[in-house]
């Protein structure tokens, strides 16, 4: 049977202090949630901090302070439909214990050094940990110039300045372009899917995202020349502007084996696109094949946009050329290419 505690609000039910109070701070009116204790001392003591952070997070509300979760999540969910949304919620569950209960205004390099100190300690290289920090000050940035209360006032009257970033120097990995036979030995221990798509990526220049997420719909035919293109949106390019893909014989000969496997995705796998290329297979089939696995080497699928680089620069194209095959920022317009230019 029940019995209540002296001190209103709690109830003993199971053996357990179960929190059952009015409280005009709460939606409904009613604060109901166990105390998990047995204790009357400690359900008491827990009642009372409940309370107290149930108040002062109204008040919070009231005054239109948000919290730096709160705005992470709004971030998250306009950022859903983009290749690095994964990544982005990544930084984000990184940044949540040590700032997530902050109001925006009390995010800054103090409050953030609790993170960078942890994870660095913990083993996460400089560069991570920046990546994360960029994520932060786009959330604030968001804040401060995009977001608006139903009063029209900003979710942050100021963005921070920039959050300072670790210094990487002497700290990066260095790539390492395959030889021929490297390649060969390396592909040749990946599965079908993989091979497929690190086929196509050393013979195009294309990041892992706009590989992995690549759609049968961006495809467009070059009759004139018997082959296709794939124009990028902005959405999935880093550089935010639409790109052209332009497929070499064997980048070509890759998507004419591809047809038909996936209805949506040129590399799906399963029904599904692939999330990334440098997942277990990948590093698998890299230590199999003999590869550098020391630190201050590159051993990603970004190789392969340097060897794609590379190669250009030994064929003799020219730098600018090379730049826009890279899909690098450029002030042209690479969707309005001619036939004879991609024929170059």
């Amino acid at each position: 049977m029940s019995k209540r505690n002296k001190m209103p609000g709690l109830r003993l039910k199971g053996g357990i202090w179960q929190i059952e109070k009015r409280c005009k701070y709460v939606e409904g009116g009613w604060l109901r949630e166990s105390t998990g204790c047995t204790s009357r001392t400690q359900a008491q003591e827990i009642l009372i901090h409940r309370l107290a952070a149930v108040k002062g997070e109204a008040e919070r509300k009231a005054a239109g302070l948000f919290t730096f979760e709160e705005a992470g999540l709004r971030y998250l969910e306009e950022s859903a439909q983009k290749p690095s949304a994964g990544t982005m919620a990544m930084h984000l569950d990184q940044l949540f214990p040590f700032i997530g209960s902050h109001t925006l205004t009390h995010v800054h390099d103090g409050t953030l050094k609790c993170f960078s100190d942890y994870e660095t300690a913990r083993g996460m290289s400089p560069k991570s940990v920046n990546n994360a920090l960029a994520v932060a000050s786009a959330v604030l940035n968001k804040a401060a110039r995009v977001w608006r209360t139903e009063g029209g006032d900003p979710w942050l009257i100021q963005a921070p300045p920039r959050l300072t970033r670790l210094s990487t120097t002497g700290r990066t990995a260095k790539p390492y372009p395959l030889s021929w036979a490297e390649q060969d030995s390396l592909f040749m221990l990946l599965s079908r899917h993989l091979a497929d798509t690190a086929l196509f990526t050393v013979n195009t220049g294309c990041r892992d995202q706009e590989v992995c997420q690549l759609r049968w719909e961006w495809e467009v035919e070059i009759p004139e020349l018997k082959t296709s293109v794939f124009v990028l949106p902005e959405t999935i390019s880093k550089t935010s502007t639409e790109r052209v893909v332009v497929l070499n014989a064997i980048a070509y000969r890759v998507v004419a084996l591809r047809r038909g496997m996936d209805r949506e995705y040129v590399f799906g796998h399963r029904g599904k696109p692939l999330y990334r290329l440098h997942n277990s297979g990948w590093k698998t089939a890299w230590r199999k094949a003999g590869l550098p696995m020391e630190k201050g080497v590159l051993r990603g699928v970004h190789n392969l946009r340097h060897m794609f680089g590379r190669r250009l620069r030994g064929a003799g194209i020219p730098r600018e050329t090379r730049k826009l095959l890279l899909g690098h920022a450029s002030g042209e317009i690479t969707t309005h290419y001619s036939a004879a230019e991609i024929r170059n």
